[in-house]
């Protein structure tokens, strides 16, 4: 057996062994000793020491846990309580008010953590009872919980994008920059898509009484003055100081940890119990990504060693592809992995094996990034994995099932799928801010 035939051997082993419930990291490591042994013998001992220290000394990946910190900080100091209420307020007399308020709520605690699971779960136990308790439809109150939960995948400072960029090569500051706008679409087609369902069919979303929608704005703007404001201006304070380069992503990330503190303390929310659990929480998240990326590292260094990319590069220039042809390939591709894997299975393995023909098709790899970004949305909501429906089913009411709420999901994966073609059509919505601030 030849040694490319070998790298494709162990790429279908790991696809089987996920399939089994096998841990992510540990079987990407386990496969990447025994087929280098097989290839190299004891040689491969010392690689697996060199790529896991190169992974430990990443300057970059150093932001993941304080951007993580950040995040839970900010969810366990109840803050994004009094955004939900001072949003609702302020949309009161809006049609499905309560659902845009839950939209705007999770765009814009994505930007605060990368972390969907927990935006799903908080906003699930937040907004999804409020939205039944007032009449709304159960498919549409489950769509906007677990579609608007899934925007931090995409929105800075998001995790998978750091990894995408360590992987790649690629400038986080520069893939934060191309995410903001595109980012910005998806947040705001769902809105759009919302505000017309109810427009059309207000029996969807009844309107909320009238004590609850008629209140003075000097209450309405002192409500957004304590809650979004502050909130806000802390994200884009940590955003605008990656964007303009004031600051390293670690830098901005360790500062908005520091603020994260600060307006927890201002709301006298902050506490040691709840700083400990944010930590002990940041560690294992933390934990859990970096095993991921180590055994990343040496799952595809094996893999390129063997020559598994070189039977794929063969049958990709067989097909004869343009490269238009080659970028909505790959994007099918990558599409049907969210339906059985996770993103991050999807980006340390499948994402490598593309990232060599990019050059061949002269496709800029900061795009092609981004088109992986909203595509990998899908993966958070396409049964049968659908983490975020999930997630929703173990904190929602007895009577709500997993159909209802996969039925709630299905028009955002079209809405994910048009961005898509916007953004494809269109280059300038994800490439005009990055060529702006750094050429």
């Amino acid at each position: 057996m030849t040694n490319p035939e070998l790298g494709v051997l162990m790429l279908g082993l790991f696809i089987v062994f996920i399939m089994f419930g096998f841990p992510i990291a540990f079987t990407l490591m386990a496969l990447g000793v025994g087929f280098g042994y097989m290839a190299m013998g004891d040689t491969i001992f010392a690689l697996v020491v060199q790529r896991t220290y190169s992974v430990m000394a990443s300057d970059v990946l150093v932001s993941i846990p304080l951007f993580i910190f950040m995040g839970y900080i900010i969810e366990r100091a109840n803050i994004l309580d009094r955004l939900f209420h001072s949003l609702q307020i302020a949309l009161g007399n809006v049609p499905g008010s309560l659902a845009i308020a839950t939209l705007a709520t999770c765009a814009i605690f994505a930007t605060a953590t990368g972390i969907v699971g927990a935006v799903v779960t908080l906003m699930g136990l937040l907004a999804f009872p409020a939205m039944l308790r007032a009449g709304y439809d159960t498919r549409l109150s489950a769509g906007v919980v677990c579609a608007g939960g899934c925007l931090g995948i995409l929105l800075p400072p998001s995790v998978m994008l750091i990894l995408y960029g360590a992987t790649a090569g690629v400038s986080v500051p520069k893939l934060y920059a191309g995410a903001f706008f595109p980012g910005l679409l998806l947040a705001a087609l769902y809105m759009i898509y919302v505000l017309v369902r109810c427009i059309i069919n207000p029996a969807l979303a009844p309107k909320l009484p009238r004590e609850e929608t008629e209140v003075p704005w000097s209450t309405a703007l002192r409500a957004l003055a304590t809650s979004f404001f502050p909130l806000t201006l802390l994200i884009m304070s940590v955003l605008g100081a990656i964007f303009f380069g004031f600051a390293t992503p670690t830098e901005a990330a360790g500062v908005g940890a520091m603020g994260a503190l600060l307006l927890a303390a201002a709301y006298r929310s902050l506490s040691f119990g709840k700083v400990r659990e944010s930590v002990v929480l940041t560690a294992r998240t933390s934990a859990m990504v970096c095993w991921l990326f180590v055994g990343s590292y040496i799952f595809s260094s094996i893999f390129a060693i063997l020559g598994g990319h070189e039977p794929i590069k063969t049958l990709v220039l067989a097909l004869d592809l343009s490269p238009t042809m080659f970028l909505i390939t790959a994007q099918i591709i990558i599409f049907i992995l969210g339906w059985p894997l996770e993103w991050t299975e999807i980006i340390v393995i499948f994402v490598p094996i593309f990232l060599p023909l990019l050059e061949l098709f002269q496709i800029d790899p900061l795009f092609f990034g981004i088109l992986i970004a909203l595509n990998i949305q899908t993966s958070f909501l396409s049964p049968p994995v659908a983490m975020a429906p999930f997630y929703l089913k173990g904190i929602a009411p007895p009577h709500v099932s997993i159909n209802q709420i996969f039925a709630g999901v299905m028009p955002y994966l079209g809405l994910v799928l048009f961005a898509m073609v916007i953004v494809y059509v269109f280059p300038g919505v994800a490439l005009w801010l990055p060529r702006y601030l750094y050429g």
